[in-house]
């Protein structure tokens, strides 16, 4: 970061930069795991930190599905694209990040002061926008967190959402949304890192 612009950036509660490093600008995106087991201890401090991540109405519709057993595995391997099998079957812990179609029962827990249930019932299109959108959020969120937390993530989109639902959400309450691996990655087999876009290809300040 331009040192000049650094120091007329006021640093109350701001990350250092070693806390950005970790999380952003040294973060990869793993395809190869070291043979280490992930605690579920960590798994449940990184939904407990990304809960709190903001949600539109507290909806908090994100659902997390852990795999962590070869018989858990095997279960998603048919519902993989080809070139994401090996390196799912090979990680210590694949989420399913989902969502609930029917987030909004919750609401009255989560927004005690209003009736935002009332909102989604039987308004199918809000309910789908409002839990696929937040979802995709939380599932950020929880990235963050488990960077934050020592992980390292292998998001993907990879698979086929109608057999993986079928295999998992059989009811059709809960929808996956995308998956992400989890562990200890392998930095030795990281490709070079690929660019990203410039603050002015990809902003406007109006």
């Amino acid at each position: 970061m331009n040192s000049i612009l650094t120091e007329s950036i006021p640093t109350t509660n701001r990350l250092n930069d070693d806390a950005l490093d970790l999380i952003f600008r040294n973060a990869r995106t793993h395809g190869a795991w070291l043979p280490k087991p992930v605690p579920i201890e960590i798994l449940r401090e990184a939904y407990e930190v990304a809960r709190m991540g903001p949600t539109s109405a507290n909806a908090s519709p994100a659902r997390f599905v852990f795999l962590t057993t070869p018989e858990a595995k095997e279960r998603l391997k048919p519902t993989l694209a080809p070139l994401n099998v090996e390196k799912t079957m090979a990680a210590p812990v694949t989420v399913i990040v989902a969502w609930d179609t029917e987030f909004y029962e919750k609401l009255p827990k989560l927004v005690p002061h209003r009736d935002a249930r009332s909102y989604f019932v039987g308004n199918e299109k809000l309910t789908e926008e409002t839990g696929f959108r937040n979802s995709s959020l939380q599932g950020a969120y929880f990235i963050i967190a488990a960077r934050a937390l020592g992980l390292d993530c292998g998001p993907m989109s990879g698979f086929d959402p109608g057999k993986l639902n079928a295999e998992f959400f059989p009811d059709g309450k809960w929808k996956a949304n995308f998956i992400c691996n989890l562990g200890y990655g392998d930095t030795s087999k990281l490709y070079p890192r690929n660019p990203r876009l410039e603050f002015e290809e990809a902003a406007r300040v109006i």
